[in-house]
């Protein structure tokens, strides 16, 4: 079971980015998938999440208007777009996974130690 996350790079402020989340090993329809980042020395904080069945998503405040979460459930991959980047969101970031059993389908939440499996984090830098 992997997560591969990719797409990060250095944007300058109001430019936007395209995270990738690829899955191996395992179905990503079956899993709820989290977005999560970190900057060094700061505690991790949930950005997006979107459930199993794709119906529900969830963005904290901090993406809420900024950032699109979807899933490509054909190619086993999640996305987040991220637009008017700000410095602010210079950070690493994750993709997690949880499997989501029949009664879970809808379940989405920024709770990291909820997720089963984490990817290797990709850097997003937002600097002019």
């Amino acid at each position: 079971v992997q997560l591969q996350a990719s797409g990060g790079g250095l944007v300058q402020p109001g430019g936007s980015l395209r995270l990738s989340c690829a899955a191996s090993g395992f179905t990503l329809d079956d899993y709820a998938i989290g977005w999560f980042r970190q900057v060094p020395g700061k505690e991790r904080e949930g950005v997006s999440c979107i459930s199993s069945s794709g119906g529900t998503t969830y963005y904290s405040d901090s993406g809420k208007g900024r950032f699109t979460i979807s899933r490509d459930n054909a190619k086993n991959t999640l996305y987040l777009q991220m637009n008017s980047l700000k410095p602010e969101d210079t950070a690493v970031y994750y993709c997690a996974a949880r499997y989501s059993d029949s009664r879970y389908k809808s379940w989405c939440r920024l709770i990291g130690p909820s997720y089963n499996y984490w990817g290797q984090g990709t850097l997003v830098t937002v600097s002019s």
